[in-house]
C-alpha cells in the first residue's frame, strides 16, 4: 500500500500562482503519477499526468499555464499552477495506480478569488 500527501493549496487572487506537491510513502520510479481535481457539484477530472518516463499529458482547460514534475529520490511529484482562474478553484488529489489499485491522497483545497 501507497500513501500520498499534498500540500500547497490555498486562496490566491486569479492569476496568481501555487505549487502544489505530493509526497509518496514508497517510491515512484516505475509508476505513473497524476493530479485531479474535484469542483463542487461536479465529478473528479484529470488535470495533468506524468508517465515514469517523463512524458506529460494535460486537460485542455490548464495546457500552458500548469506544468507537472517528479523527483523520483524524494518520491515527489509537484504541480506548478500559474495563471489561475476562478474555474480552477477545486479540491486537488494525487494519484497512482499500481499493483491492481488506485491510490489517492486526501487532497488540497485551491480555491482562486477574483
Amino acid at each position: 500500500q501507497v500513501q500520498l500527501v499534498e500540500s500547497g493549496g490555498g486562496l490566491v487572487q486569479a492569476g496568481g500562482s501555487l505549487r502544489l506537491s505530493c509526497a509518496a510513502s514508497h517510491s515512484i520510479f516505475s509508476f505513473n503519477m497524476g493530479w485531479y481535481r474535484q469542483a463542487p457539484g461536479k465529478q473528479r477530472e484529470l488535470v495533468a499526468e506524468i508517465a515514469s518516463g517523463g512524458t506529460t499529458n494535460y486537460a485542455d482547460s490548464v495546457k500552458g499555464r500548469f506544468t507537472i514534475s517528479r523527483e523520483n529520490a524524494k518520491y515527489t511529484v509537484d504541480l506548478q499552477m500559474n495563471n489561475l482562474k476562478r474555474e480552477d478553484t477545486a479540491v486537488y488529489y494525487c494519484h497512482t495506480h499500481r499493483w491492481g489499485h488506485d491510490y489517492w491522497g486526501q487532497g488540497t483545497q485551491v480555491t482562486v478569488s477574483s
